[in-house]
């Protein structure tokens, strides 16, 4: 029997169920002549009658019974199977790339992919973690993680965190051999742990704000790190000043690990964004991880 067919089959079926044709009619939203030419050429194609039709009722004939007992069951399979199959179409699956910074992925990411990851077990996330800015069209990545002043401007952009506020600390080892700076001025004095930027090319020119005032100091000292926690590690061991984020340094000021300097000049940027090109057409499990790590001003 031709595919095309089918159809007919699933009018006859209708057709049987209901013991109407006006019923039918309605319910697959054709018209009642249409219905019935459509059963009259299945019929005729198979050369037995399937249904007995009276002026007042239409009931399956022996051979319309036992196409309903035989065929309409496996009929209801194909149509459950298509079913799932396009729930499973819809249904957020797949592997995300992310590059993010190690502190984006430690203060964010992580928290919010917790409570993610259980509930949609066929979503993967890949996280790499550098501080170097890439090119996440031509590396392949779904999407990146900066902060707002990072993002370009023909990239979309979810908010994914609060503003984050800079640090400068110094351990009481460092001090004990020198008198904390008061001035921004004072810092080309002390030994400074400098961070190396890969996109920059060189070291980190510590940004300080105040009020409407903004300075970009060059700081030197015996240590260059390329990471946070390498930036603290050594800000611990007494090896110099650190210019990092607050909250990376919060616990270990509150315990008196290290110690703030220059907290009228801590300066305050624009949160975390999720970024990616305006371009791409995201996919069902992209969707929900946006929606999952969008920022709520909480």
């Amino acid at each position: 029997m031709a595919r095309e067919n089918l159809n007919d089959l699933l009018a006859f079926i209708a057709v049987a169920r209901e013991g109407s044709f006006t019923k039918a009619a309605a319910q697959l939203g054709v018209s009642q002549s249409a219905l019935s030419q459509t059963v009259k050429e299945l019929e005729a194609r198979l050369g037995i009658r399937l249904l007995t039709r009276t002026t007042r009722s239409v009931a399956p004939t022996e051979a319309g019974e036992r196409m309903m007992l035989t065929i309409a069951p496996r009929l209801e399979e194909v149509e459950n199977e298509l079913a799932a199959l396009s729930e499973l179409r819809d249904k957020p699956s797949g592997t995300l790339r992310l590059t993010a910074s190690e502190h984006a992925s430690n203060a964010i990411l992580m928290p919010k992919l917790a409570k993610l990851l259980p509930d949609y077990p066929d979503i993967k996330v890949e996280i790499n973690s550098e501080n170097r800015l890439v090119d996440i069209v031509e590396q392949r990545y779904d999407a990146g993680v900066r902060l707002g002043e990072q993002v370009a401007k023909d990239m979309i952009a979810v908010r994914i965190g609060p503003d984050v506020r800079m640090a400068i600390v110094g351990s009481p080892l460092y001090f004990d051999k020198r008198p904390p700076p008061r001035t921004p001025q004072e810092l080309t004095e002390h030994l400074c742990i400098n961070l190396r930027l890969p996109t920059l090319g060189g070291l980190y020119a510590w940004e300080l704000k105040k009020g409407k005032r903004e300075l970009n100091v060059r700081v030197d000292g015996q240590l260059v790190v390329n990471g946070v926690s390498q930036l603290v590690s050594a800000a611990l061991a007494g090896l110099g000043l650190a210019f990092t984020l607050e909250d990376v340094v919060s616990d270990a000021i509150a315990k008196g690990d290290l110690v703030p300097v220059l907290e009228d000049w801590w300066p305050t940027f624009t949160g975390y964004h999720l970024y990616y090109p305006s371009r791409r057409q995201p996919s069902p499990a992209f969707t929900l991880l946006a929606n999952a790590l969008r920022y709520d001003g909480r």
